[in-house]
């Protein structure tokens, strides 16, 4: 174990973790589990994060990749990071009950794309190939939209008409990355219309913005995430472009190499926004036995947005008289402990 030094210190980022979207996500599951009973089928990973599956599947959630996986008449959510229309019709063709889980600033997006889809616009996705958010979105209108997989594919895009070209984004994309994507892009197509308003959540601009102001101050970087959640993959980079030393993402405290630690005085922490604070926790009380108990918190903005259960579920938890918040807002994954 390393030696207590009084100069070790933890900068701790604010905000991180759930975001409005994942919380609604996870309790839409919970309260599906209540309300139906297991098993509760959910297509993909409800949300990008490795412990919260874990925890959903152990009550009774059962994660599918496919609509046809789940069993005809039976209870299936969508995950947060929304679905094309062909798997809604798939639903309904197996006389699913479907929960659209879908986080409203995706839903956002596919409006968008529906709507400069229907004026005959050529739309330029930014996002990375395969992601689940960009497979549904881009499935609002396949024939119109074309992925730009970051500055470097830029080159490589065509358009019918140069003067109806618009972009739309990946909610959980990299800020800095994705203007330098829109750059480029606006050199070829100088007409390039933006969205009407900003496709990237605030949830990611808020947890980029607080590593951003932390980042040149830390030898250590270290993002609690998962290795398919964007979001978290994104704050190791952002960590890393703005002057952190190192940066690492893990997904629980028992897999920092403490080795990392090795010369480091000043520890900088953050999480994605599908993370619960208690993974958070475990990673500062790992961090304060080995001498970094000074946290100091790092803020670059306050959140209170939040977004209600879907309609369908508030109805059905209405009918049965079982009690839920308007709108929902779990302490950070303490539901979830």
């Amino acid at each position: 174990m390393r030696c207590v030094t009084d100069d070790l210190k933890v900068l701790l980022a604010a905000p991180r973790g759930y975001c409005a979207g994942v919380d609604r996500a996870v309790v839409t599951v919970e309260k599906a589990l209540e309300l139906y009973g297991a098993p509760v089928y959910v297509r993909k990973q409800i949300v990008h994060n490795k412990h919260v599956v874990a925890v959903l599947e152990r009550r009774g959630a059962i994660f599918v990749e496919e609509t046809d996986e789940v069993p005809e008449g039976a209870t299936v959510v969508f995950s947060a990071h929304g679905v094309a229309p062909v798997v809604h019709e798939e639903a309904k063709a197996r006389s699913l009950r479907s929960i659209d889980a879908t986080c409203p600033l995706v839903t956002k997006v596919h409006r968008e794309a529906k709507r400069f889809a229907g004026d005959d616009y050529d739309i330029l996705l930014i996002g990375h190939e395969g992601h689940e958010e960009v497979i549904g979105t881009a499935g609002e209108a396949p024939a119109h939209i074309t992925l730009v997989d970051g500055p470097d594919d830029v080159e490589n895009i065509e358009v019918r008409d140069p003067s109806k070209v618009v972009w739309l984004s990946q909610t959980t994309l990299s800020v800095d990355e994705t203007m330098e994507t829109v750059r480029r892009l606006r050199e070829r197509f100088p007409q390039l219309q933006d969205p009407p308003s900003d496709d990237i959540c605030y949830a990611t601009q808020n947890r980029q913005g607080a590593v951003k102001k932390m980042a040149a101050d830390v030898d250590l970087m270290l993002v609690v995430g998962s290795r398919n959640s964007s979001n978290s993959v994104r704050l190791v980079e952002v960590a890393l472009e703005h002057g952190a030393k190192a940066g690492q993402l893990v997904d629980y405290a028992d897999e920092i190499d403490e080795a990392w630690l090795e010369g480091v005085r000043t520890v900088g922490v953050s999480s994605g926004a599908s993370v619960p604070e208690i993974l958070v926790n475990d990673v500062l009380a790992y961090l304060a036995e080995r001498g970094f108990t000074d946290v100091e918190p790092v803020v670059a903005a306050e959140e209170s947005l939040l977004f209600a259960l879907p309609n369908d579920l508030r109805r059905d938890l209405k009918a049965r008289g079982i009690p839920y918040d308007a709108k929902v807002k779990s302490d950070a994954g303490a539901s979830l402990r």
